[in-house]
């Protein structure tokens, strides 16, 4: 079976894939694809992992594990989503070390599956915004407590994906920028539940709706049934065009306010962070989806 899992990363998808996975479930599985609900797995999951404690798993774990999770109804790809599957927000950085909780998640998940193929799915997001965006998210009063003496110029996502490939180095890894999903989405659902490229899904344009004015949507799906796309290229080019004219300020722009910071802090960790993808784009064994 193919044991394919969206890992997050923390505030990037906010269960946006999710809910568009779930709209396309009953065509999925006509295709031998189940897309559970999350309620199915995502606690069992964790507790079954924390349960082995570093050992190897009873034989009958897994078995145990899948009829919880697809209700004994056949399927060749099971398809799960939990963006805080390697730690909760407020212990991201524990220890100084970015996802070191993660390390138990993975070698767990690997143990549990090791008669399956894994394909693992992670979205990145550029450290200026989303360093804002975890630490609001706990309502904590202390950002050096929360990163645990780690500066944010040292973030490095390459090392958690670098980290990835060590510890299952069989499972197949997909990355791709949190800041380039309203170009991209369609071919993540796509990628994600494994189904034929012509399967016709729901929610292509999920994302791109709530970042566009909604008479911007209605000429964008215009101009779509008028001047059809022969290519993903000219699809992406299309959305980048009328995302210039009629995307939603206050949805595109993040707000920023972390003592110290300037506007040459969010310049430096953003041309790192995009060095940063560049590096990971090139890596051994990694499928980078970009615009």
């Amino acid at each position: 079976m193919q044991i394919v899992y969206h890992i997050g990363a923390n505030c990037t998808d906010e269960d946006r894939l999710l809910k568009s996975l779930l709209r396309n479930a009953d065509a999925f599985a006509s295709q031998g694809v189940k897309v559970p609900g999350p309620s199915k797995y995502r606690r069992l999951l964790r507790e079954t992992i924390q349960g082995l404690g570093g050992q190897p798993p009873a034989p009958d774990t897994r078995e145990i594990l899948l009829d919880a999770i697809v209700d004994e109804e056949e399927c060749n790809r099971l398809v799960m989503s939990n963006d805080q599957f390697m730690c909760v927000h407020r212990r991201i950085f524990d220890k100084g070390r970015l996802y070191r909780l993660g390390d138990e998640k993975f070698t767990g998940l690997d143990a549990i599956f090791h008669s399956d193929e894994i394909e693992i799915f992670l979205g990145l997001r550029n450290p200026a915004t989303w360093l804002p965006a975890v630490f609001n998210a706990i309502s904590d009063d202390d950002f050096n407590d929360f990163m645990h003496g780690l500066a944010p110029a040292d973030i490095r996502w390459s090392e958690l994906v670098a980290k990835i490939r060590e510890l299952v180095p069989r499972a197949s890894l997909t990355v791709w920028c949190n800041e380039d999903t309203p170009l991209i989405w369609a071919q993540l659902i796509r990628e994600i539940s494994g189904v034929d490229p012509l399967t016709r899904i729901q929610g292509g344009f999920d994302l791109l709706s709530t970042i566009m004015s909604e008479d911007g949507m209605k000429r964008f799906v215009a101009y779509l049934k008028t001047h059809p796309p022969q290519t993903e290229v000219q699809k992406r080019r299309i959305i980048s065009a009328f995302l210039e004219r009629h995307a939603l300020d206050e949805a595109i722009e993040d707000e920023i306010d972390l003592p110290g910071w300037t506007d040459e802090t969010v310049q430096f960790l953003t041309q790192t962070y995009e060095e940063d993808c560049q590096a990971i784009a090139r890596m051994p064994g990694v499928n980078f989806i970009a615009p």
